[in-house]
């Protein structure tokens, strides 16, 4: 792609979605990007929608939405390619652009995504470097090409991911990396000047995406897995959970158990929940002690359940 003289305002189509999407539009609107188009997603009324509409964005600038829900069509493809972009830009976007796509914008197709690449190339990230107990994580802007997450780097942006650390929490810390990695480096990019690192994927690691399933809980692997498996996929995202009493009982808040209370719990107990002392522990594998805080019925979602009614559901409690 060749580097176009900044003569005028930079122009951009943009492929946003979620958070990130509606952030990293704000920041190329407040820097002078002239965004002709914006691609999103349409609702899914299936799907909790937690976070921020970019459609909603777009209308308060007055900017042109397509809505794209399983690809674009051929006619869509031509409207990207009829702007003649110097720029295009991908913010969560859930769908991978064609090459007709990416060969559209003048200077270059830039994605952003949500780990510090070339780690945690692909689906959920966040999720998955809170299941793998990461320390760290973040946002890069990296160049587009047919393979996913695999262009060079253009931006990067860390974020501590604390012990305690939720998914979600996580993510909104890497929704401001996100938007701070765009910020800093906009300026070189609306001068038509893209730095680039190389993207080292023997160094890194590839993701698919997580099914609802996944967040079954194994009490019999040690409790640092279980923990960061409950803070990998803690509410908003669908859950971890276990199944007692004919029920199935999601962990929306859980924490290792303080000493003294882990003391209370018969150290003869099977892995699993049990009520001890007033409250909800699990025993794991390692013998180490969870406390779950907060625990929903599956059929109820966001409603915590009180003592005496999992009182009922849990067998045997010590």
């Amino acid at each position: 792609m060749s580097t176009p003289h900044a003569t005028s305002a930079m122009r951009a189509v943009v492929f946003a979605y979620h958070n990130v999407g509606a952030r990293c539009l704000r920041v190329l609107l407040a820097q002078g990007m002239r965004v002709e188009l914006v691609v999103t997603h349409p609702d899914d009324p299936s799907e909790n929608l937690w976070f921020e509409r970019v459609a909603d964005v777009a209308a308060e600038h007055g900017i042109p939405v397509m809505l794209v829900d399983q690809g674009l069509d051929e006619q869509q493809v031509a409207r990207v390619r009829a702007l003649q972009p110097d720029y295009l830009f991908s913010f969560y976007f859930r769908r991978m652009l064609p090459s007709a796509v990416l060969q559209a914008p003048r200077v270059a197709a830039l994605n952003m995504h949500g780990s510090l690449l070339p780690r945690y190339r692909g689906r959920v990230p966040v999720n998955w470097a809170v299941l793998h107990g990461e320390r760290e994580t973040g946002a890069t802007l990296h160049l587009m090409v047919d393979k996913p997450d695999a262009g060079d780097i253009v931006a990067q942006q860390a974020v501590p991911i604390l012990p305690d650390d939720t998914a979600r929490e996580v993510f909104d810390k890497v929704t401001v990396a996100a938007e701070l990695a765009l910020w800093q480096v906009l300026p070189r990019l609306l001068r038509g000047d893209v730095p680039r690192l190389p993207n080292r994927l023997d160094q890194g690691s590839y993701f698919g995406g997580r099914k609802p399933e996944d967040g079954r809980i194994d009490w019999n692997q040690p409790a640092s897995r279980v923990y960061n498996l409950i803070r990998a996929v803690a509410p908003p995202y669908p859950g971890a959970f276990f199944e007692t009493g004919g029920r199935r009982l999601i962990v929306a808040r859980a924490r290792p158990a303080a000493p003294a209370l882990a003391a209370a719990l018969d150290p003869l107990a099977a892995p699993g929940p049990h009520l001890c002392s007033g409250a909800l522990l699990a025993r794991c594998g390692d013998g180490g002690v969870l406390h779950l805080q907060q625990v929903w019925d599956s059929a109820q979602p966001g409603l915590p359940l009180e003592l005496q009614r999992i009182a009922q559901l849990v067998p045997n409690p010590s």
